[in-house]
């Protein structure tokens, strides 16, 4: 069953749910067929003995028997009926009872009574076919004395016509449902032409063609939704795409540099001998690209664990004074060197893991004295707030462009300026913040206005 297409499967189900009312259908008119041929023949059976009743009444039966022998013989109407008439206690006086049945015992219902339904009697024979029977008491003759009256009918014609409404009953049961499930194939078939089309349409987006979008306008309503998730799961997957190339055009331009300044400079040193002064500024400056290298390698690492989303991060309740004053002490000597004062403001409490906090800060921190005017302040603050702490890290500068800001925090991005103010910039600092900000469930911008650019960090309580 799990595999079959969905077609078949709902077209075996609506079958089954067709038979099965079908059947409840057919059961409750078969067994009211049978209540009212059972009532039609009850009512039949106790005209025939209220009839028997009434010409007998103040008549001399033994008289009329001999006059009229066969009145009662025509009454019964068919060889399958039985009826004895007799004074308690002696033989009968007359016996019809072509079929050889044994007499019913049954206690008659007294002379002055009504008859009723109740007062028949059912009792199947071997052959199954019911057979009903009554048994009254009726006053007779003078001077009066009373006749048991027994009658009793074999029902052969009406099991005939329940065996066949059961059969009839069955048979349309078993078409009607054989037609709905042939009728339901072909209407889930022409039902399911969109999820074929769906299929189509999305098999052939590849990845030369990840900006083709799924339009199926004649889809029905439920499709909309998985459309529409389909959609926005290929702008995610084609904004991906993009920023994966772009990284990796731009991992390509930050390795080629220093790997191509170490290739020459070997190649150089390599053409002849050189004095052992000229080795050891070889050595040096090898040296400063390796470490360039290497730091670019661990930013790199720590963005490929930050989005993996099994990472987890040990937040604590920590004092802002105790995590971040110690970044005073290290960022001293560049501050200095532009003649920068940092002013820390920081105080009170945050969840937060207190070593990604500060690599968070501190990437800020060196992003802003790097870029802040010379004799300038670096205001560090922090202020909670109803939903977080927000942190801010503010230097006076030139601003950022309104259309650089949105992509501050891409990995490998540069503004031109900051490419050729710093070649030392990897241009991973800020995207190793975003990262930090997504394992907190936080979130990270930048504001400029007049010469002022903030960058702030919210971190949820």
């Amino acid at each position: 069953m799990r595999n079959l297409a969905i077609s078949t499967r709902l077209s075996l189900m609506m079958g089954t749910a067709v038979l099965v009312v079908l059947i409840g259908v057919g059961t409750a008119l078969y067994q009211s067929l049978c209540q009212q041929l059972s009532i039609r023949d009850d009512t039949a059976l106790l005209n025939r003995l209220d009839q028997i009743r009434t010409l007998v009444l103040d008549e001399d039966v033994q008289q009329m028997l001999r006059k009229k022998p066969h009145l009662f013989t025509n009454m019964l109407g068919n060889t399958e009926s039985l009826l004895v008439l007799r004074f308690p206690g002696q033989p009968p006086l007359i016996e019809v009872n072509p079929g050889q049945r044994p007499l019913p015992e049954h206690v008659p219902v007294v002379a002055s009574q009504p008859l009723s339904l109740s007062d028949v009697h059912h009792q199947p024979t071997q052959n199954g076919v019911p057979f009903i029977s009554a048994a009254a008491l009726a006053i007779t003759g003078q001077p009066p004395r009373q006749l048991e009256i027994i009658t009793g009918r074999l029902m052969t014609e009406r099991a005939q016509i329940q065996g066949n409404y059961l059969r009839q009953i069955v048979l349309i049961t078993l078409c009607a449902a054989l037609a709905v499930i042939i009728l339901s194939a072909f209407l889930a078939r022409r039902s399911l032409r969109p999820l074929q089309r769906l299929a189509r349409e999305t098999s052939a987006i590849d990845v030369r063609h990840l900006g083709r979008r799924i339009t199926l306008r004649s889809a029905p309503t439920e499709l909309q939704p998985l459309i529409s998730a389909f959609n926005q799961m290929l702008d995610r997957l084609e904004n991906s795409f993009q920023q994966l190339s772009q990284v990796s055009a731009d991992m390509a331009h930050d390795l080629r540099t220093p790997i191509s300044n170490l290739l020459g400079q070997t190649e150089i040193a390599l053409t002849q001998k050189r004095p052992e002064a000229y080795y050891t500024a070889l050595l040096g400056s090898n040296f400063e690209e390796l470490v360039r290298l290497s730091t670019m390698i661990d930013k790199m690492l720590f963005l490929a664990r930050a989005e993996n989303a099994s990472q987890a991060i040990n937040k604590v309740p920590l004092s802002l004074e105790a995590v971040l004053h110690p970044l005073a002490d290290y960022f001293e000597g560049p501050a200095e060197e532009r003649h920068i004062t940092l002013r820390f403001s920081v105080t009170g409490k945050i969840m937060a893991d207190a070593d990604l906090l500060q690599r968070a800060v501190a990437n800020l921190l060196a992003n802003a004295i790097r870029y802040a005017d010379s004799h300038s302040d670096v205001q560090i603050e922090a202020r909670h707030q109803a939903d977080g702490v927000l942190l801010t890290v503010t230097n006076h500068g030139d601003a950022i462009p309104q259309e650089q800001q949105e992509r501050l925090f891409d990995r490998f991005w540069r503004a031109d300026s900051a490419r050729h103010a710093s070649e030392n910039s990897s241009g991973l600092g800020l995207s190793i913040v975003r990262s930090i900000m997504q394992l907190h469930q936080g979130r990270c911008g930048v504001t400029c206005e007049q010469r002022q650019t903030t960058f702030w960090l919210r971190f949820p309580h």
